[in-house]
Order: structure tokens, then sequence, then C-alpha cells
């Protein structure tokens, strides 16, 4: 499940640098991309707060919180709905990348 996960965010976010952070796998891509880890019982994945809230009602079968949603390890990985917070997150990151550098 983790390779599969990992193999659809690197597709969706090819210039996107993978990298170790808060001890999880990473995907940076202006600024932290999303993050996530294997559990006992679910994959953890974080696409920050606004990754949640931007699709909260498409994750409302899944156990959430602020900034992190768990998929149980006994259930197939939403594909389509990861790959449309994996897409927002990337255009997200992208503005505002250019809103810093415009700012200056």
């Amino acid at each position: 499940m983790l390779e599969t996960l990992r193999k659809v965010i690197k597709e969706l976010a090819p210039d996107a640098v993978e990298k170790i952070s808060y001890q999880m796998p990473t995907f940076y891509f202006f600024g932290n991309l999303v993050h996530f880890a294997a559990y006992k019982n679910h994959i953890g994945f974080y696409p920050t707060p606004s990754g949640i809230s931007e699709f909260i009602h498409k994750l409302s079968e899944y156990k959430s919180s602020k900034g992190a949603v768990q998929f149980p390890l006994d259930k197939p990985l939403p594909i389509d709905v990861i790959s449309e917070i994996v897409k927002f997150r990337v255009e997200m990151n992208r503005k505002n990348a250019k809103g810093k550098v415009k700012k200056k």
C-alpha cells in the first residue's frame, strides 16, 4: 500500500523531492507537500490542514483530524481522492511560492 501511495504521489508531483521529515516519507515541492506513514492498523496521510479541509466531504468515512487522515489497512486506498488532494497541494504550494517571489 505504501508503494502504491508513493507511486501515485510521484506521478502527480514529478518535480517534488522525496525526503524524510518528521520521521516520515515526505514529498517536498515549494515546501512540504504531503507526508505518509504505516501504522499497525492504518496508513497515515498528512496533506496539511488545507488538504484535509478542502476534501473533508470526500474523507468523511475515514478517521481524520486537522492535518491527517487514516486509511485502514483492510480497505483499498482511495486513490482517486488521494490524487485530487495531491494535485490540490501541488497547485497550492506553487501559488504560495509565486506569491513569495512577488513580495520580495
